[in-house]
């Protein structure tokens, strides 16, 4: 009943929670850029089990929580709720934070980020973005002591803005 009662009268702290405990394969990449890419990709899973099935098989244990927590952001998107863009002041390390009626996933949601790497990055990348705005990738790496590979994923999602990759000047930027 306690689970029924916050799904109806605090539907972004049960999808904060549910995203932070329950989910199984929740990812940044799928599930966050929105209502349209999210139903294409649960229609390409539909087709794959569908072909699937016809050869006696089924999709991967993998594949069948990508697509139950799909579906659970499918819901949550029918319902009228969003989510927010991944603020590297407020972000947490494993758990979904309400932020102005909107839901922000962990820093552990992106695939290529786990919840151990998270944990051991989250403060030095929080300290290093309140210290002011990252000039650069290279910069962003430096300060917060996170790698390259992270920084460059973060970067391909637009949370890093659309900073340059080192701090160094070209004679054809001017």
């Amino acid at each position: 009943w306690r689970v029924a009662w916050c799904k109806v009268y605090r539907p972004i702290a049960y999808y904060c929670a549910f995203f932070s405990i329950r989910a199984k394969a929740f990812s940044y990449e799928t599930c966050c850029q929105g209502k349209n890419r999210l139903n294409a990709l649960i229609d390409e899973y539909k087709k794959r089990e569908a072909e699937l099935k016809t050869q006696n098989k089924k999709l991967s244990d993998t594949e069948a929580n990508e697509l139950h927590d799909m579906h659970i952001v499918q819901e949550m998107y029918a319902r009228g709720f969003e989510f927010i863009q991944i603020d590297l002041t407020k972000v947490s390390a494993r758990y979904f934070r309400e932020v102005d009626g909107k839901i922000m996933p962990a820093l552990s949601s992106i695939s290529s980020i786990g919840a151990k790497a998270a944990d051991a990055m989250i403060t030095k990348i929080v300290e290093a973005a309140e210290n002011g705005p990252f000039l650069s990738k290279d910069d962003f790496c430096i300060r917060s002591g996170a790698s390259r590979a992270v920084a460059d994923k973060l970067g391909e999602l637009g949370i890093l803005g659309d900073i340059p990759e080192s701090n160094q000047l070209s004679l054809f930027d001017m």
